[in-house]
């Protein structure tokens, strides 16, 4: 009996060790991955709720790895799978989805919902959407679980050494300020004082997210709104990219750097690092045969101008060959264009990037961890 009792102990203190050292290789090789923001980053969270501002439907993900529809407003991978694809760590599960249970926690999630904006008017036709207070609170219900899986120092560690992406800014635009003619906040605000307003509340989001842990923040700006095929066919029948709209855009983008910064030096690190969406995306827009696209005007998928109207249904006109567009539908790039996106992510130079890009973050941070 008692050698019996011996082994038994054996055993379980073996197994304990050996889950534990599983769980230590695993902390040093993958780096956990936060995701907030808009349909931009969005992969699947508005499956869960009621709202129009969904991709659940064919022909989204028709170039997904799967062929199916995941809730990426995406023909396949948007931003964040290519970061993780490209860190080598595993997609983040949306926040919602019953899968994020156990290990997959320690993944990271993401948060984004579609339709949200820095503000928490953005975005309400679409009713039932995470706007991006509660993105947050959904951040500190994830801790919560996260200690109750790994413990309270390990937790922290891997929030504190975790990377996040954040998208916001566009839909305070398009789908607030300019939704509808005479619309609420453009009575309340001329142009450069609604700016002046929405970088002031966005300062305050990044500020939580430092107070929430998080310590590595790439933060995008707004991309050249005016020349997506939905404002296109809205604004712009000559096909030139809508001027008020690249003026709202021209006006946000300097004063996110300014706020990136001023939040820098508070903090006395470079937490937040700005990633000039707006000449990423122009690039492609304002020469698209340099980067093998047919047109950067005409998406994918869609009906009417430019392929602009409503939404990509499975009664839209749909282009043979996802990667000769550079939108997929009428507002978010393809999988091609997501990729020349990250690529400008981890190598661009500060004129993308600022004060360095990813792959450099990557660099210092492996050195510190290694020291």
């Amino acid at each position: 009996m008692i050698m019996a009792s011996s082994m038994a102990f054996i055993s379980s203190l073996l197994i304990s060790l050996l889950s534990l050292a599983t769980f230590s290789t695993h902390c040093e090789a993958a780096r956990a991955f936060f995701v907030f923001g808009d349909s931009l980053v969005d992969n699947g969270n508005n499956n869960y709720l009621m709202t129009t501002a969904r991709a659940d439907a064919p022909p989204y993900g028709i170039d997904f790895p799967t062929h199916r529809p995941t809730g990426r407003f995406s023909n396949g991978l948007n931003i964040p799978d290519l970061i993780s694809e490209r860190i080598g760590a595993e997609t983040t599960l949306p926040y919602l989805s019953p899968e994020l249970q156990g290990d997959r926690l320690l993944v990271g999630a993401n948060f984004a919902s579609a339709g949200v904006g820095i503000l928490n008017d953005t975005g309400y036709q679409f009713v039932n959407i995470i706007r991006i207070t509660q993105q947050m609170q959904y951040l500190e219900q994830y801790q919560q679980r996260l200690r109750m899986l790994i413990g309270q120092d390990e937790a922290t560690r891997l929030v504190n050494g975790a990377l996040t992406l954040i998208t916001l800014g566009g839909n305070d635009f398009v789908n607030n300020y300019y939704l509808v003619p005479f619309s609420v906040r453009s009575r309340q605000f001329a142009l450069p004082d609604y700016v002046k307003y929405i970088i002031s509340e966005y300062k305050k989001i990044l500020a939580r997210l430092y107070d929430l842990g998080l310590r590595r923040v790439l933060v995008t700006g707004t991309g050249p709104l005016g020349c997506v095929p939905a404002e296109l066919a809205l604004r712009s029948p000559s096909g030139n990219c809508d001027t008020e709209l690249m003026r709202a855009a021209s006006l946000f983008n300097p004063q996110l750097v300014q706020i990136i910064n001023e939040l820098n030096n508070e903090i006395g690190s470079q937490v937040f690092i700005a990633a000039n969406a707006y000449q990423m995306h122009f690039d492609f827009i304002s020469n698209p045969q340099q980067f093998g696209f047919v047109t950067a005007k005409v998406a994918c998928c869609g009906q009417g101008p430019y392929n602009g109207i409503g939404l990509c249904t499975p009664a839209s006109n749909l282009c043979p060959n996802r990667d000769e567009y550079a939108f997929w539908d009428p507002f978010h790039p393809s999988e091609k264009a997501n990729r020349l996106i990250v690529n400008h992510i981890f190598q661009g130079s500060t004129d993308y990037m600022h004060p360095m890009n990813l792959s450099t973050i990557l660099a210092i941070d492996a050195m510190n961890y290694n020291n």
